[in-house]
């Protein structure tokens, strides 16, 4: 049984075509930003408060409207039928039976409709947690529309728009390999029929370097669900994400697989607080493996955190009962480490609780 997200790696790895482990794990060019998002978090040290009597933890949250039982969902992942048969349905049941958010990627192998009714019936009556579909917006928009209406028809309860793929990163691991689609016998459900008459045509997710604010805000005037904008580095970025009118960032470098060596998330989550000021949450992927790492997140103005890669590690692993037991591994190392840190949940933590001593406290690191 394993006893720490990493422990799914490996365990993956030791039945996992090499060529599928490597879509996994690989980034673009030299993966410097792909170890720069670990070993951020590596860096970051905690400094606990003691004797605060709180010995019951609160690690719900609740995210435009919808609540989840603690603040780590599943960022978008393609592809989860290469590792698993059963695909984004394995793990939607597993995500919706720990109460947590899962962002459908806009790749799955699953129709979206499909991965929501899964998690309904996990829940067995229950209300699920919210669901959230990921987007690229795409050239032709009466595509784009269809692919919103698809995700509301669905129940998804916020829209993930991914913003840092002008172009596809270049993954040198998939290149080598050449792995380029999906075998025979998978596609990508949610772009299968999205025209009248297209009988089972899967159309491909087409980057464009042509998009700007406007058509963001062209998608904030087609869909009433909340807006979050999936890729904003810059602090300028978020600012302007603000003023046109978004609900939400989700400070992602793409887990390193587009633009290599931009800066771990966890380096430039102070800046991109202090320049949303409170306005939207803002949501933090890319090298959580611990709830320290979660602690340290929020500590520093997340509101939640997202995990891709041990997700499919764990998938890969033992499909629905491995992400489950993820989810699981980091509820109970999040709520130890509350403990541990004096919090009686998830908002007693502030920028007081970390340090950053490489940099030394006079660095011009920014904390807010």
């Amino acid at each position: 049984m394993a006893l720490s997200v990493r422990d799914f790696e490996a365990a993956a790895r030791a039945t996992l075509d090499p060529v599928y482990a490597d879509f996994i794990a690989g980034g673009a060019r030299d993966e410097i930003t792909v170890r720069a998002n670990e070993a951020a978090f590596g860096e970051l040290q905690l400094l606990p408060r003691v004797l605060r009597g709180n010995a019951v933890r609160s690690l719900d949250i609740t995210l435009f409207g919808g609540r989840a039982s603690m603040p780590v969902l599943l960022s978008p992942t393609a592809f989860h039928k290469l590792v698993d048969p059963e695909g984004e349905v394995a793990t939607a049941r597993a995500a919706a039976a720990a109460g947590a958010i899962m962002v459908v990627s806009m790749a799955s192998t699953v129709a979206v409709g499909e991965i929501a009714e899964a998690a309904r019936r996990a829940c067995e009556g229950a209300d699920p947690p919210p669901l959230w579909f990921q987007l690229y917006l795409q050239p032709d928009r009466e595509i784009t529309e269809a692919l919103v209406r698809r995700a509301t028809d669905a129940g998804c309860a916020a829209l993930v728009v991914t913003v840092d793929s002008a172009v596809l990163g270049a993954g040198e691991r998939n290149r080598r390999n050449g792995f380029h689609d999906l075998p025979p016998g998978l596609r990508c459900e949610n772009l299968v029929d999205l025209r009248d008459g297209e009988n089972g045509h899967v159309r491909q997710i087409l980057m464009s370097a042509e998009f700007t604010w406007e058509h963001v805000d062209w998608l904030r005037g087609i869909t009433d669900l909340p807006i979050l904008l999936k890729g904003v580095l810059h602090p300028d970025d978020a600012r302007l994400a603000v003023r046109h009118g978004v609900d939400g960032l989700v400070l992602s470098n793409h887990g390193g697989r587009q633009l290599d060596t931009v800066p771990a998330t966890l380096e430039l989550l102070p800046e991109i607080a202090a320049a949303v000021e409170g306005r939207v949450p803002v949501v933090l992927d890319g090298g959580v493996r611990r709830g320290t790492d979660v602690v340290k997140a929020l500590a520093l103005g997340a509101s939640a955190v997202g995990i891709g890669r041990p997700v499919m590690w764990a998938l890969a692993d033992s499909g629905e009962k491995g992400v489950r037991r993820l989810l699981e591994l980091l509820r109970e190392e999040l709520d130890d480490t509350l403990a541990l840190c004096g919090a009686s949940g998830v908002a007693d933590l502030t920028p007081e609780l970390v340090r950053f001593p490489s940099w030394g406290p006079r660095s011009g690191r920014v904390v807010p």
